[in-house]
This record gives C-alpha cells, sequence and structure tokens, in this order.
C-alpha cells in the first residue's frame, strides 16, 4: 500500500489532518493533468493550470471516497472536466459576454481623445505633474499630445518600452484623479 493510498484511506475514515498531507504527494500530477487539460483550451483563458489543479482538489476533498490512487486521479480528471465545463458555460451566457468575440487592443487604441470642455483640466493636471514628476509630464505629452507610440516615446525618452508601458499607465491614473478632484 503506497502513502497516498494510505492517505486516501485515512481521508475516507476522516482524517482531518490526512487531506493536507495529501496535495504534496499528489500536486505535480495533478498540474500535469490540469496543463494537459488546458492545451486544449482556447488561448487567453482567465483559468489557468495552477487554479484548475486547486478548484479540482477543493471538490475532490469532501464526501467522496477513493478505492485507489487510480479512481482519485480519474476522479481529478473528471473534476477539471466539469471545471471547464462550468466555465465555458459560464463565458457563453449573455451576462457574461456571450456571443461576443474578444478583440485585442493595439497601442493606438488606448490612447483617448478628451473632450474640449476637459482640455484645461487636463492641463492644469499636467503641470501639477510636471512639478513633481517632470520625467512622466514629458511621457504623457509625447504619448497622448504627439500621438507617439510606446516605441517611438521610449527612444525619445531614452528608457525602455516596457518603462514607457508602466510610466503610461502610472500618469494616466494621475492624470485622472487629478482632474477628478478639480471638477469637484
Amino acid at each position: 500500500m503506497t502513502d497516498v493510498t494510505r492517505i486516501l484511506a485515512a481521508i475516507d475514515a476522516g482524517d482531518s489532518q490526512a487531506a493536507a498531507r495529501l496535495l504534496p504527494l499528489v500536486y505535480d500530477e495533478l498540474r500535469r493533468l490540469a496543463a494537459a487539460q488546458m492545451a486544449r483550451e482556447k488561448p487567453a483563458q482567465t483559468l489557468d493550470a495552477t487554479a484548475l489543479v486547486h478548484e479540482a482538489y477543493l471538490r475532490l476533498i469532501g464526501d467522496q471516497q477513493f478505492e485507489n490512487l487510480r479512481h482519485f486521479f480519474a476522479a481529478a480528471a473528471e473534476a477539471m472536466r466539469r471545471i471547464l465545463v462550468e466555465n465555458a458555460r459560464r463565458k457563453a451566457r449573455v451576462k457574461h459576454g456571450g456571443g461576443r468575440q474578444r478583440q485585442e487592443l493595439r497601442e493606438d487604441d488606448l490612447i483617448a481623445e478628451v473632450p474640449d470642455e476637459q482640455l484645461l483640466a487636463l492641463d492644469e493636471a499636467l503641470s501639477q505633474l510636471a512639478t513633481d514628476r517632470p520625467d512622466l509630464a514629458e511621457l504623457v505629452k509625447s504619448r497622448y499630445f504627439a500621438q507617439m507610440t510606446v516605441e517611438q516615446t521610449a527612444a525619445v525618452l531614452g528608457t525602455s518600452p516596457r518603462t514607457v508601458k508602466r510610466n503610461w499607465v502610472y500618469a494616466s491614473a494621475w492624470l485622472r484623479r487629478a482632474m477628478e478632484r478639480a471638477n469637484e
């Protein structure tokens, strides 16, 4: 009798500590099963292999009894299948965007135009940002007003595209909050 079989028997007998001892022993195999299941799914899933393993494990350790290790892994595979089916059904519901196609955004799509009445508030917020963080103000001017791409902005500012993206998110949020405070 293997350790896993003994632990499964202990779980069946009601040992509350046995479930905690089981996961480390079977985790790698469950992760492999989950990765195989996720490989058959469409890309850009909100559920990943790790989350699938954890959800399946929570469903398995309950009222079920397992005859042996093979029975446990068969039940794990079935639990993963059910989770994926439930996830697909949830996504297909109209409430969750069913019937809509996922569309990737390009960098140019992220640059939004501000209505004329908000331009003064933006200018004032940009001036405030320039006093604290002139580098971020230059980034906003390049991205928003000059309509430069991430790569172009990185070249002009002498930084990496990754830094430009990270700073763009921060500066955009900072400006949005400053403009909201000005409108209050």
